[in-house]
Order: C-alpha cells, then structure tokens, then sequence
C-alpha cells in the first residue's frame, strides 16, 4: 500500500499527469494536474465553493497557499492582469505543475510557484488565497498559517474554504484568538469560506 500523501515533500508514486479544463470566474483555464498532487484530475469542491462565493481582487500581491497544481494561483493571475501571484507547496511536483501551467497559460511573468524557503522574506501579500491542508494536523496547520499570516500586508487579507466537519469553525475562532478579525463570506455544500483581516 502507498503511503504516499499529497503534503509529501517529494511523491515516490509514478507521476502521470491529468488534464483538467474548467471555468473560474469567467476565465477558461485548461491546467495539467498529477499523481501525488491534491485533487488529480479535477477541481475539488472545496476550491470550487471558494471560488463561486468570491470575486476576484482587484489587484495586488496574491499567495496561493498550499498551491497544489496551481488552480487559485493561475486563475487570480488570469482574471487579475496586474497581480503579481506566489504560489507555495512542499511538494515538489505540485510546484512544478503551477510553473507548467503558469507558462501554457501565458501568465509565468507574473506567476512563481516555490516550495516555502524560495520564497524571498521581504514579500509581502495584499491577499492570501487557500485551501489549506488541513489533513496535515492541527498543530501543523496553525504552525503553517503563523509562519505566513504575518506577511499580510497592513489592510490585507485571507480568503480561505474549510470543510465544516475538518473544523472550519474552529479555526475561525484560533484566528480570531490570534489577532486576526475572522468572518464568514459564505457557507456551501459542507464548507466555510472565510475571510480573515490582517492583524493590526
């Protein structure tokens, strides 16, 4: 039995790669996922809840948290032409697939996908987007969210979909016990999306 996960740093399972074509606010993206990356072969109904309660940003620097391959990153970078995007994973061939489809959609320029330690310490982010690996664990989890919530800049924000029953409502409140003001923008087919404001 594989004991790979998608949060593995480097899969050991074959890598074969999936096409998925779908529709995001407007923008026809077709991307290429994989084996050992989250949701292969399609959009998972947490990210589709978060986008189909959200409108895209205006402009800014966006962080595609937990990227996978690449679906919030490239479709920000699609429907916002000014944005520049960062795109993090731990997992190597997840950041290799956003690098992929950042470039077949035209949009590497502003587009880098990384694991964490690329990412330069003097950037900072007018908005955070996510489907957080919450299978990571708990302590994990908050542990990721405290090393990258901090890098919102002043007035900025987080948009993230959380399965209600892995514990959308509480997170909410750990993120308002850190500081963080933390709403709910919607609630759809077993999820929260949530909204927190940078700490001031």
């Amino acid at each position: 039995m594989n004991e790979d996960h998608y949060f593995s740093a480097d899969p050991s399972v074959a890598f074969k790669r999936t096409a998925v074509a779908l529709t995001v606010w407007g923008q026809q993206l077709s991307l290429t996922s994989g084996s050992g990356v989250f949701a292969q072969g399609r959009l998972d109904i947490g990210t589709s809840v978060l986008f189909r309660e959200t409108e895209p940003p205006p402009t800014g620097t966006f962080l595609d948290l937990g990227c996978g391959y690449g679906v919030i990153g490239c479709a920000l970078a699609v429907a916002v032409p000014t944005s520049r995007v960062w795109a993090v994973d731990v997992n190597e061939r997840a950041v290799r697939l956003t690098n992929e489809n950042a470039a077949a959609l035209r949009v590497s320029e502003r587009l880098t996908a990384l694991t964490p330690k690329g990412v330069p310490l003097d950037v900072s982010f007018d908005e955070i987007w996510s489907n957080p690996p919450i299978r990571i664990g708990k302590h994990a989890l908050h542990q990721l969210l405290s090393t990258w919530l901090p890098r919102l800049k002043p007035g900025g924000r987080a948009v993230m979909v959380v399965g209600k029953n892995l514990g959308a409502d509480s997170m909410q409140r750990w993120l308002e016990d850190q500081g963080y003001p933390t709403g709910r923008l919607a609630s759809a087919k077993g999820f929260r999306v949530l909204e927190s404001r940078a700490a001031s």
